[in-house]
């Protein structure tokens, strides 16, 4: 497998639970950043991070603007802004309007961190009832990083995962107990 430098996670409906299960099997020291953008309702932000956190020996933290990108850190996008990856490698916030009903937007975060990370990103899109994610790992795609989807079998809501399998060419469709071990084998 090609060396990883950003690991990013879109979900909705049904991603939670995914990533409470996934978190804790993940290795202390991986060499890259998670990235992780969930719908959620506005209002939400610390309780997520306290919960994910409380699952993981990584620190797990919501993206504040300019932050540069550590490796070994889980990020939270913050309810209602689209997170952007810049070129200098740190985040940037949008209150631009919402894609796809949602902001943050996957396809948002997925289409920039494309632009920087190139064949050195890999995106995970799991469970969710709209399409959010498909534009964005064609774009990841486009620039050469792999596609992921969550296991539509497996997913809460498959509609998400079972339309980028049906849109994208995927590279690695993986049920929810092999998640942990397909990111700890990229470190």
């Amino acid at each position: 497998m090609k060396k990883c430098e950003a690991f990013i996670i879109g979900g909705s409906a049904g991603s939670l639970e995914v990533l409470l299960r996934l978190l804790p099997k993940i290795d202390a020291e991986i060499p890259f950043p998670i990235i992780i953008v969930i719908h959620r309702k506005h209002g939400s932000d610390s309780l997520l991070a306290d919960l994910l956190s409380s699952r993981t020996k990584l620190i797990v933290k919501e993206v504040d603007e300019k932050e540069s990108i550590v490796a070994g850190t889980v990020y939270i996008a913050p309810s209602d802004y689209h997170l952007l990856i810049e070129r200098d490698k740190t985040f940037s916030l949008d209150y631009s309007e919402k894609i796809n009903y949602s902001r943050p937007a996957i396809d948002v975060t997925f289409q920039t961190a494309a632009e920087v990370y190139k064949s050195k990103l890999y995106c995970l899109l799991l469970s969710g009832s709209n399409s959010d994610g498909v534009n964005g790992l064609k774009s990841v795609q486009l620039w050469g990083g792999k596609t992921l989807i969550q296991d539509p079998k497996s997913a809460q809501v498959a509609y998400m995962p079972a339309q980028a399998n049906l849109h994208v060419k995927i590279d690695h469709i993986l049920g929810i107990e092999d998640m942990g071990d397909f990111i700890n084998l990229l470190a």
